[in-house]
Formats: C-alpha cells, sequence, structure tokens
C-alpha cells in the first residue's frame, strides 16, 4: 500500500509541475519528445538546453518586449 501511495504522490507532483510550467508558459521537453519521435521520427530531437533555448528565442523574438 505504501508504494501504490507513493506512486500516486510523485504523479501527483508531476503533473503540478507540468501545469506550473504551462501557466508561465515553459514548454514541456516531455511532450516533445514524444511527439517527435511519434510524427517526425526521421528528425533529430534537440537536447534539453537546445529545446529551452528555441522556446525562450521563439517567445520573446516575436513580441519584442512589450509590456501589456
Amino acid at each position: 500500500m505504501r508504494r501504490g501511495f507513493t506512486q500516486a504522490l510523485q504523479h501527483g507532483w508531476r503533473q503540478a509541475v507540468r501545469t506550473a510550467r504551462s501557466m508561465i508558459g515553459v514548454p514541456d521537453y516531455d511532450t516533445y519528445v514524444a511527439h517527435m519521435r511519434r510524427h517526425h521520427p526521421d528528425r533529430t530531437v534537440m537536447t534539453y538546453a537546445e529545446f529551452f533555448n528555441d522556446r525562450l528565442q521563439a517567445r520573446y523574438r516575436a513580441g519584442g518586449g512589450r509590456c501589456c
């Protein structure tokens, strides 16, 4: 029973982190990797650092630093 509780707690934590990241605009690397493997198996998957930098540039490149 304790193992099941621990697994449920870990799953809940991962979901909470994923939700928080989504709310502040940080994309989910695991979702990206799953998408690439499913839909683009011939393409190279970016490392986490490459993915993070790519998403950061995409987020701030378009708007040019707007406030509202």
